[in-house]
C-alpha cells in the first residue's frame, strides 16, 4: 500500500462540521468510530495545523514476530517517529479517500482487515472504549472505523500504522 509521507491539514472544524464533510465524502462510519467522534477530544475547536505524516508496518519498525500497541508504540518512537494526536484520524481519513480497495470485504472479523491503516495514536478512554480509528476502503466505499483491542492484542507482520514524523 502506497502511503509514503503525507501533508495533511487537521483542525480548524468543529464537530458538526467534520462531521458534515465526512458525510458529503461519502465517509461511511462504523459504530466505533461515531462513539469517538462523540468524545471530548472533538468538543475542543483545535486551531487548523499540518502533520507530517507517514506509515510502517510491523516488519519495517523490526517486529519480526507481531506485537502488541505496547510494544508497536514503542518501538516507532525508539526510531524516531511520534503517535498521532487522537483527533487525526478523521481528517486523515478526508485526504487519502483514494485509498486503495483490497479483496477482503468483511467489515468486522475480529482482526485487522487487510490493507487498513491503523492512527497509531494514544487511548482517549478506558478498554472498553475504542481505542482509535482506521481507514480502509471497502467495495470502493471509505470507511472510518474505530476499533477495540486490548494491550495484550497481537498485531500481525503487514498490520500497518501511521505515526507523526518528528
Amino acid at each position: 500500500m502506497e502511503f509514503g509521507i503525507r501533508q495533511v491539514a487537521v483542525g480548524g472544524l468543529e464537530r458538526a462540521e467534520l462531521m458534515q464533510y465526512l458525510a458529503q465524502s461519502g465517509v461511511q462510519l462504523n459504530g466505533f468510530a461515531k462513539q469517538l467522534l462523540e468524545h471530548q477530544i472533538f468538543d475542543e475547536l483545535v486551531p487548523a495545523h499540518n502533520l507530517t505524516l507517514t506509515s510502517r508496518n510491523l516488519q519495517q519498525l523490526g517486529l519480526d514476530a507481531g506485537a502488541t500497541l505496547p510494544q508497536i508504540f514503542e518501538r516507532a518512537v525508539s526510531v524516531g517517529l511520534k503517535l498521532c494526536p487522537a483527533y487525526a484520524g478523521p481528517y486523515l481519513r478526508l485526504d487519502f479517500l483514494d485509498q486503495a480497495a483490497f479483496d477482503d470485504s468483511v467489515l468486522s472479523a475480529g482482526k485487522k482487515p487487510a490493507g487498513s491503516l491503523t492512527i497509531a495514536s494514544a487511548s482517549v478512554g478506558d478498554e472498553d472504549f475504542p481505542r482509535g480509528f482506521y481507514l480502509r476502503v471497502v467495495d470502493e466505499v471509505a470507511w472510518l472505523r474505530g476499533y477495540r483491542c486490548d494491550d495484550t492484542y497481537g498485531f500481525a507482520l503487514a498490520d500497518t500504522f501511521v505515526f507523526r514524523c518528528r
